[in-house]
Formats: structure tokens, sequence, C-alpha cells
């Protein structure tokens, strides 16, 4: 990258890592769409199909990390005044890559699982198929609030986590009650419970996502109380 970056070309720069970033966003949305489907259907080849796409997440992860080093070397080499919201995007940015990949590492964590199932895991809870279902909703609008930058999108994404944490929790009790009464083998509820802790993961980064889009938007700072939700001014703010 030039030495002499002006402000509109790192303008430009944070533009172009925003619209690779939410590509990367759409690729690890598939990745998690299709080792769920694998992990239903216990389809191993489907399984491994999948993880492979993990691999090129990984590879626009770290391409993506460097371009936004080299810009900001760049623009600090050239001692160019950037607004902070400038800044606040550009944070956001490497701050939300971080995420998609580990989103995407569950994803594949998901699909290693389906590799190894076996038909005793196609009679799962009722309530397994409508958390799977609802933590792809939650990705889908995570990652639609950054690419969109809506923060009010965003905000629905933090309103939502709760429910995913309630299915997980009916889940496994569920699963402990059939383990009890010998209708559910070990090794099914081993791997249930790994599944939900997967997709509780994969809802707690993308909630992780809707706090720094808020960021950016807002230059406020999301945290959770024990009720709610809170957005509060960050040391920039006046």
């Amino acid at each position: 990258m030039a030495p002499d970056l002006t402000r509109e070309e790192f303008a430009d720069g944070i533009e172009t890592l925003h619209r690779r970033l939410s590509a990367m966003g759409q690729l690890a949305l598939g990745l998690v769409e299709d080792a769920l489907v694998a992990f239903y259907a216990c389809d191993a080849q489907a399984a491994r199909a999948a993880m492979t796409a993990d691999d090129e997440i990984d590879r626009i992860d770290v391409e993506i990390e460097q371009h936004a080093v080299e810009l900001l070397t760049a623009a600090a080499a050239t001692c160019i005044t950037v607004a902070p919201a400038t800044i606040r995007q550009l944070l956001t940015v490497v701050k939300v890559n971080n995420e998609v990949e580990r989103i995407a590492d569950a994803g594949g964590e998901i699909a290693a699982l389906a590799a190894v199932a076996d038909a005793g895991q196609r009679d799962l809870p009722a309530t397994t198929r409508v958390m799977t279902n609802s933590v792809v909703g939650l990705m889908r609008d995570a990652m639609r609030a950054f690419a969109r930058q809506d923060a009010d999108v965003a905000r629905v994404v933090l309103a939502s986590e709760h429910v995913v944490e309630g299915f997980k929790a009916r889940i496994l009790r569920t699963a402990e009650q059939r383990v009890a009464a010998g209708a559910m083998s070990v090794d099914a509820a081993f791997n249930l419970q790994e599944l939900v802790s997967h997709c509780m993961f994969i809802a707690d980064h993308c909630t992780n996502i809707a706090e720094q889009v808020i960021y950016m938007q807002t230059g406020l700072i999301v945290r959770h109380t024990d009720e709610q939700w809170v957005e509060r001014p960050s040391a920039e703010e006046p």
C-alpha cells in the first residue's frame, strides 16, 4: 500500500475489508448450515465436505487481518487525521473477523460430530431442531446487521440470545431423562451435549458481533446485566 495514503483511500480500504468480511460471514453461515444438515442426516461425506470450508475461512481471516495491519501502518506513516467513526469501523472489522472465524471453527466441530454420527442420533429431542434453527437465524441476523451496519437488527440479535439458552437447558434436561430411562445411549447424549454447546458458542459470538455493530454505529459500549443489555458511552464519547 502506498505510503502517501489519503483519508479517502483509508476509508475505501476499510470499506473493501468490510465487504470481504461480509462475504466471509456468508461462507461461515453456509458452513454451519451444511454441518447441521450433515449432523441430522448422519452423513459423513457431507460432513467432510462442510469441514473443507473452514480452511477457506481461515485463509480469508488471515488475509483480512494482514490488510487491516497494512492499512493502519500506511495511515500512521502518512499521519493522516481520521475521524473516530472511521476508526471504530476498522476496529469493528478486526474484532468481527475474529468472531466469524471462531464461529466457523464451531461449525467445523459440528461437522466433525456428524462425521462420526450413527443412526442413534436421529431420535433427538424435538427442541433440538428448534434450537439449531434459532441459532442459524441468529447468525443470519448478526451477519445482516454487520453487512448493513444496522444497529436495530443488532439489537434484535441481543434480545434473542436468551431464547437459545432456554432451548439448551430443555434439551439437556430431556437427554438426562432419556438416558436415565434407557431410551438414549450415553454416546448419543454426549454427542447431543456437544452439539448444543457448539450452538451456544455460536450464539454467544453472534451477540458479540451485534455488540460490535452497535459500537460501530453509535460509539456506545454494550454490556449485559442480570436483566437486560445496556448501552453505555465509551471513553471517546463526551
